[in-house]
């Protein structure tokens, strides 16, 4: 049995690593095993902050350096994630999940389906109420969209139920979940959608 692949996209600042490692404490307490990738234009900085975290033994994170645009490597030719994912099933015999992490990008970026079985689109508050009307590919295609940093909403002037409620619009009812990752709020809702719909089908 392979190691169920889950992509997460969405503009860089969005929460795309706080989500990861927010997590892989709720997975590890689900006895899920799990492994990352993280993708960077040409830096292994979000790898880095995932391995000093101690959520994961270092050698179960690896990086992939794009070299260019954040999506390339995620969708035009995803060689390059597909190989990182296939040597840690190998090397890691019993993995369950692969979080493949995209280098920050727009809102039309989205993941190819011979890379990942389910992906999710990070965006957050801070980066205007606006966002789910745009439209972009990321929020209407993603599997699950996040809305991260929902704490941050009296701050910058955003009406958080109405952002909420614009966003599964748009989707069509799609799921939506708000998350401040950085207090772990949220979390665990996205970790139970991916159990049900990823890793227990």
């Amino acid at each position: 049995m392979t190691a169920a692949r889950v992509g997460i996209g969405g503009p860089v600042g969005s929460g795309k690593t706080a989500l990861i490692e927010a997590m892989l404490r709720e997975l590890a307490e689900a006895g899920i095993d799990t492994a990352v990738i993280t993708n960077d234009l040409v830096t292994d900085e979000d790898a880095e902050r995932l391995r000093k975290g101690g959520q994961l033994p270092p050698e179960r994170v690896r990086a992939v350096q794009a070299g260019a645009c954040p999506h390339t490597v995620i969708r035009e030719d995803p060689t390059l994630n597909m190989a990182a994912a296939d040597r840690l099933e190998a090397e890691f015999p019993g993995l369950d999940l692969i979080l493949l992490e995209s280098g920050g990008d727009n809102l039309a970026s989205t993941f190819s389906p011979d890379l990942v079985d389910f992906w999710m689109f990070v965006i957050d508050v801070a980066g205007g109420d606006d966002i789910p009307r745009k439209k972009g590919p990321g929020i209407l295609q993603a599997n699950l969209l996040v809305i991260n940093k929902a704490d941050l909403a009296p701050h910058v002037g955003v009406d958080f139920p109405k952002m909420l409620a614009e966003a599964t619009e748009v989707r069509g009812g799609g799921a939506v979940l708000p998350t401040v990752c950085r207090k772990g709020e949220g979390v665990a809702e996205v970790v139970g959608h991916l159990r049900r719909e990823v890793l227990f089908k």
